[in-house]
């Protein structure tokens, strides 16, 4: 049984670190800055990296410390680069909610005190539910990048004053971006707002209820699965029920964790005419976070839609 993100994520840290990767640059490259006049920013992953990249441009040197999308974060090699990266950091993209915890200890062990720390979960101000767990996979929710973005202009601001109006445009520029997505998760709410979804795990819930589905999971069974592991006999019946029973209208997968059980769930879905889509946590290979939040979007809609 695979295991979770979270727990995958956090072995990074007794390992101590992961594979370094830079992000692409952005198309606006007025000013030509030398390396050395570049802010320094550590993101935790590419999907903060390329926000970053988004909105620093060629004003900041940034570091994704996951990027491979075919590599299982459980087995990166340690790599003492991303322990220099972090300690010479001045801006820190991190995900926060226990997602990658493995950004604190390293700056610590790296006695960089410095660094402002721009931490996702906290800037969302989203908590978990009553008795439930926080569904700290807040980049797939927009209003959150969004601020997100602001948040870095404000840090690079802080850190290179003299480019502060070309940080202020670029976050404005990646925003207006998010803009057509939150109207198409409001278009598929009008038009299929109520309809049931199911998932694997809760990677992709902040999108599917801003298109207003309503995930019908049984939440042993996504809990399981992100947690690595095992699923009861009986709520695999009820999972897999969901299909036969034509109770959801689309099945949401996170395709870098699979196992038996969701492999069942596909097949199931599949077997009942049931769209899937896969959705994954970081970037596809050649795609900015624009470019793949649209797609993914694009997707739901596409499948609602048969």
């Amino acid at each position: 049984m695979p295991l979770s993100t979270s727990r995958r994520l956090a072995l990074l840290t007794s390992a101590s670190l992961a594979l370094l990767a830079g992000c692409g640059s952005s198309s606006d490259s007025a000013g030509g800055k030398s390396t050395t006049d570049r802010v320094s920013v550590v993101a935790s992953t590419d999907v903060y990296g390329d926000i970053a990249q988004r909105v620093g441009g060629d004003r900041v040197d940034v570091t994704s410390i996951i990027s491979d999308p075919d590599q299982d974060p459980h087995s990166y090699e340690a790599d003492p680069q991303n322990q220099l990266a972090l300690s010479k950091a001045e801006v820190v993209v991190e995900n926060g909610g226990g997602y990658d915890d493995f950004v604190d200890r390293m700056l610590k062990g790296g006695h960089n005190d410095t660094a402002q720390v721009i931490n996702a979960v906290k800037v969302s101000g989203k908590t978990a539910p009553k008795g439930g767990e926080l569904n700290e996979h807040v980049w797939y929710d927009f209003p959150t990048v969004a601020e997100v973005a602001d948040r870095i202009a404000s840090a690079l601001t802080k850190a290179d004053p003299s480019d502060a109006a070309v940080f202020e445009k670029h976050a404005a520029a990646f925003k207006a971006g998010l803009t057509p997505l939150e109207a198409k998760e409001a278009r598929i709410k009008k038009e299929h707002g109520g309809g049931g979804v199911a998932i694997t795990e809760p990677v992709p819930l902040y999108m599917t209820e801003a298109s207003g589905l309503v995930d019908r999971t049984p939440a042993e069974f996504s809990e399981a699965i992100e947690e690595g592991d095992d699923v009861s006999p009986r709520i695999l019946r009820e999972n897999l029920a969901l299909f036969s029973g034509r109770k959801v209208e689309v099945l949401v997968c996170n395709e870098q964790t699979s196992g038996p059980q969701t492999e069942k769930t596909e097949a199931a879905a599949e077997a009942a005419g049931i769209p899937v889509v896969p959705v994954t946590e970081t970037l596809p290979k050649g795609k900015g976070y624009l470019g793949w939040m649209t797609a993914n979007v694009d997707a739901l809609a596409g499948a609602l839609a048969k």
